[in-house]
């Protein structure tokens, strides 16, 4: 709540301190002072409970009356000047949330370039979206990680259009794993930077969840969610779904069932009871799709492939059927035994048994081991014909794979050609060389 009260007084002071002459109508400050009265009054509703008891860790109103400070309350004037009065050709993005703007915003001290910011701003006809704006507000006024986006700051104003709520984050230009993992135009992210984008997002969730005073429930994991700066590294934005883990004796927080379906735990959907390892699930789902380039959920594929984790059960990672579901577009430019690695770990955060799923932690570990016994191994051309080989002695059991073993025999054959085919041409040149030929 003292978050809310920060705000308020923020605007009553800037307000009392400009001049009568540039001040706006004392209609439009009595509406402003009135909506945001209504907001601490809804935040007072949400957040008894955990300002109730002082055993407790701190709430979130109060860390962000510690820590809220440094966000700017800006101008929309100033936001519209930033966006070409938010032309479509600064538009970058569309969201349950509203619009995305791409705009250039002077440094707080005023010295210096512009900066290259987003402006989200509120979709009026949003049932939901002041909720989220608020929250996205309290939470990124608090949390400060490499791997979550930073939030400048925020404008409220209640103006003759209606509330304009809007969000002014750091420019991301890569835009999100989802644009390029999906997108068929652009060339493929390589393996090693799909492991990396892969640990930064899971060190962020683990930040959420176990490095702060609180623990922070992300609730809306998925590939658009996790924006790339221009080094490719990840970061998780849109906090409008977040909320407060519990504390205490208990185990879980009661709520009504939000986020993105496809991404969403089992165990969350029928219960509505929310947990850090519901994060864990959609950071699962999120895993097979680095590791298949398929999305949770597509239509335009055969019926029985649609479902991404109904097709990947399928092909477990100790089959012999599972580099049938990896990457086609990564061309066996991978580690099969540590794509083997990744695979199970995104199994055991799909475990049914939410107790049964790993902690953040846990997975950023098992994500480090991985990358590191991939840069141990030898080239990956190698090890695809190894794993050729061993194939080929253990499938003539099954008949249904006659036609896979037939098939991976040519391969193999072709790879040896290959290879035949270099030896010869070296031999050639070094000939050629010594003036043999």
């Amino acid at each position: 709540m003292g978050c809310l009260y920060y705000i308020r007084e923020k605007y009553v002071r800037r307000w009392r301190h400009t001049p009568a002459s540039t001040r706006p109508s004392s209609s439009f400050s009595k509406n402003e002072a009135s909506r945001l009265d209504d907001l601490m009054t809804v935040a007072t509703t949400t957040t008894s409970k955990s300002l109730g008891s002082t055993a407790s860790p701190p709430s979130l109103p109060s860390l962000y009356e510690e820590r809220g400070q440094n966000l700017r309350v800006f101008e929309l004037k100033e936001l519209r000047n930033a966006t070409n009065d938010f032309s479509r050709l600064m538009k970058i993005g569309e969201g349950g949330f509203g619009g995305v703007y791409k705009g250039y915003i002077k440094p707080a001290d005023g010295m210096g370039e512009r900066i290259a910011v987003a402006v989200k701003m509120l979709n009026q006809q949003s049932l939901q979206g002041h909720k989220q704006w608020l929250a996205e507000v309290q939470f990124l006024g608090v949390v400060d990680h490499p791997s979550l986006v930073k939030l400048f700051g925020y404008c409220a104003v209640d103006g003759e259009r209606g509330p304009q709520r809007l969000l002014v984050y750091e420019y991301m230009p890569n835009k999100s794993l989802d644009y390029h993992l999906f997108n068929r135009i652009l060339a493929p992210i390589p393996w090693k930077l799909r492991l990396q984008i892969a640990l930064g997002a899971a060190e962020g969730l683990q930040y959420l969840h176990e490095g702060l005073e609180l623990q922070v429930i992300y609730r809306d994991f998925k590939a658009s969610n996790v924006l790339l700066d221009e080094d490719f590294k990840p970061k998780l934005s849109d906090f409008g779904l977040a909320r407060e883990g519990p504390s205490g004796e208990k185990t879980h927080v009661s709520t009504e069932v939000m986020g993105t379906h496809g991404y969403a735990a089992p165990d969350y959907v029928e219960t509505g009871h929310l947990t850090a390892k519901s994060d864990v699930w959609s950071f699962g789902v999120v895993l097979y799709e680095i590791i298949t380039g398929r999305r949770s959920m597509d239509r335009n594929l055969p019926k029985n492939e649609r479902k991404l984790l109904s097709w990947v059960k399928q092909h477990p990672a100790d089959s012999r059927r599972f580099s049938m579901i990896m990457d086609p577009r990564l061309n066996n430019q991978y580690s099969i035994s540590g794509a083997r690695a990744i695979a199970k770990l995104a199994d055991s955060c799909l475990s049914k048994n939410a107790r049964d799923r790993p902690k953040m932690s846990e997975v950023v570990e098992i994500l480090k081991q991985a990358m590191q016994a991939d840069d141990d191994r030898p080239p990956e051309r190698i090890i695809i014909i190894e794993d050729l080989n061993t194939n080929l002695e253990v499938e003539k059991e099954d008949e249904h794979d006659v036609d896979l073993v037939s098939t991976r025999r040519r391969m193999l054959h072709l790879a040896k050609l290959t290879e035949g085919a270099n030896v010869l041409r070296r031999k050639t040149l070094m000939q050629m060389k010594a003036g043999l030929l």
